[in-house]
């Protein structure tokens, strides 16, 4: 174990078994982000191995808030990820599970760098406690983070970027970042953090003392009204954009049918995060990924 506290050893790669869904990588994933571990399932065969790799780097990133004990140790880890990438992108691997099959994907795909760089950069944000108080912030955070993921995602699948697409995956990043922190709000008000933005929340009457009693309250159900209808025009406007973006691109853009399948959800309990029925995933995701796979309608 490095100072960073994540480990540089493991088994070596294995594309068979991440081709499978059950290769070190893709354990990983379906640990850490099932619903990632469903849209790499949905991928061709042959670029199940690479996206495993990304969404595992994404989730050993992501995750760094909850394995830390202060920030500072945050910030060490997450510049381990910096140089582990720029390692792979200069031809060079660390012993790991997670980035020798990365640095295989980069290899092959040569995905923009800077996008992971953003990605991490951004991820630097969950280790302050400070609120994000503005939409624009939040939206800011989740392009890179989210959207970020996407655009990686199409890349490693090689489809040709262009800007529309650029867009497409903006908006779906910030409607999935959006319904992924609603649903995360019974889990993160206990302790007094959330990423989501507070003017529309306050704005709903659920201000700080309403939003960490962490209990149901029409307040806090008011606020997640309002940001899912911003969900709703990200998902409108990246489907407006759906025939400017190369089929290829298909599975990564599926985090769009489980943006859409978490409003509903949201929406059939009145917006009450709290509501257990949501500790269920919708039951229909899996068969809207394979038919949006099969149809390219995300």
């Amino acid at each position: 174990m490095s100072e960073s506290g994540v480990s540089e050893t493991g088994p070596e790669a294995d594309p068979e078994a991440e081709t499978a869904g059950r290769g070190a990588c893709a354990r990983l994933v379906k640990r850490y982000d099932p619903d990632r571990f469903l849209l790499a399932i949905a991928a061709p065969a042959s670029a199940r191995p690479a996206l495993f790799a990304l969404y595992a780097f994404n989730a050993e990133v992501a995750k760094t808030r909850e394995v830390v004990s202060e920030a500072m140790l945050g910030d060490i880890r997450l510049q381990w990820w910096r140089e582990a990438i720029e390692e792979c992108y200069a031809g060079r691997a660390r012993r790991h599970e997670v980035v020798r099959p990365l640095a295989q994907a980069i290899e092959a795909h040569a995905p923009d760098r800077a996008l992971f760089d953003a990605l991490i950069d951004a991820r630097a944000r969950d280790l302050d406690d400070a609120p994000i108080e503005s939409v624009e912030a939040f939206q800011a955070y989740a392009e890179a983070t989210s959207g970020g993921l996407i655009r990686l995602a199409a890349q490693i699948l090689g489809a040709e970027e262009t800007p529309d697409g650029a867009e497409a995956a903006r908006h779906v990043g910030i409607a999935y970042a959006l319904t992924g922190q609603i649903r995360a709000l019974p889990y993160s008000l206990p302790h007094r953090r959330t990423l989501l933005p507070r003017e529309p929340l306050r704005a709903a009457g659920a201000d700080e003392q309403v939003m960490y009693r962490a209990k149901p309250d029409p307040k806090i159900a008011a606020g997640v009204g309002a940001l899912l209808e911003q969900a709703e025009a990200h998902l409108t406007a990246a489907r407006s954009l759906r025939d400017r973006v190369p089929d290829a691109a298909t599975p990564a853009f599926l985090a769009a049918r489980l943006a859409t399948a978490y409003v509903k959800q949201l929406r059939r309990v009145g917006g009450d995060p709290f509501d257990g029925r949501l500790e269920r995933r919708p039951p229909t995701r899996i068969l809207s990924l394979m038919w949006g796979a099969k149809t390219g309608r995300w």
